[in-house]
């Protein structure tokens, strides 16, 4: 009976020890599955000699760009930073050659060539309103144009000054008669003109606005300046 006991007891305990063994590998096992095994990427060397060879982006080179700025871009920003020059010269070629006297300013003036319409419209002011007075008359008349335009009260433009309606009597309909270009007056209205828009020469009504004829009286309340050849000027 002891015998068989003792014989049950041993079985028992390599059992036991059977049983442990599997728990511990099991443990083990499970540890292990837990970490994650490290692994080494291997790139084959042709294979980036291949992408060097033929990259899928492709960078253009920097090149620097030029590009000219339009003229009228150029003037604007130099009118607008006050560092632009008159061009009246480019537009009217106004001369001035150390003239002592108006008359010989006039006679360095080139009235050859084409005329802008701003040109056309002062000098046809001068022409019509005053060709048969002397030429400080003339640029008495040219001046209150070119002083209208700088005023608030008018047009701002030569033409819309000369065309606004009931003001100058030579235009009728909104049209300057037809003018003899080939005739002295005519270049001496255009050189009038030139001198009067680059303020080549100072006249004694500087500042006026109005004139009209000597032999009519408007009954205007304004400030006389001056009477020259048949005008008399108000400002």
């Amino acid at each position: 009976m002891r015998k068989i006991f003792r014989a049950t007891s041993a079985l028992s305990l390599a059992l036991t020890a059977v049983a442990a063994l599997f728990v511990t590998d099991a443990s083990f096992a499970l540890e292990a599955s837990d970490e994650i095994p490290e692994s080494e990427i291997f790139v084959d060397p042709a294979l980036l000699e291949a992408d060097e060879a033929n990259p899928a982006i492709v960078f253009a080179e920097q090149q620097e760009v030029v590009a000219e700025i339009p003229k009228d871009v150029v003037k604007a920003d130099m009118i607008a930073n006050g560092d632009a020059e008159s061009d009246s010269d480019e537009n009217s070629g106004f001369i001035n050659d150390g003239a002592s006297s108006l008359r010989q300013l006039v006679r360095q003036q080139s009235v050859d060539g084409s005329l802008d319409a701003e040109m056309k419209c002062l000098a046809g002011t001068v022409y019509f309103e005053s060709k048969s007075e002397s030429l400080q008359g003339q640029l008495a008349v040219a001046r209150v144009v070119l002083a209208r335009v700088a005023s608030s009260r008018f047009p701002n433009s030569i033409c819309g000054v000369v065309f606004q309606r009931s003001q100058f009597s030579f235009v009728r309909r909104g049209k300057m008669p037809p003018i003899k270009t080939g005739h002295r007056q005519w270049r001496n209205a255009v050189a009038i003109a030139k001198i009067a828009m680059n303020d080549g020469w100072e006249s004694s009504v500087e500042g006026a606005l109005f004139f009209h004829a000597r032999y009519v009286s408007p009954g205007w309340r304004l400030q006389r300046l001056a009477a020259i050849d048949n005008h008399i000027f108000y400002r």
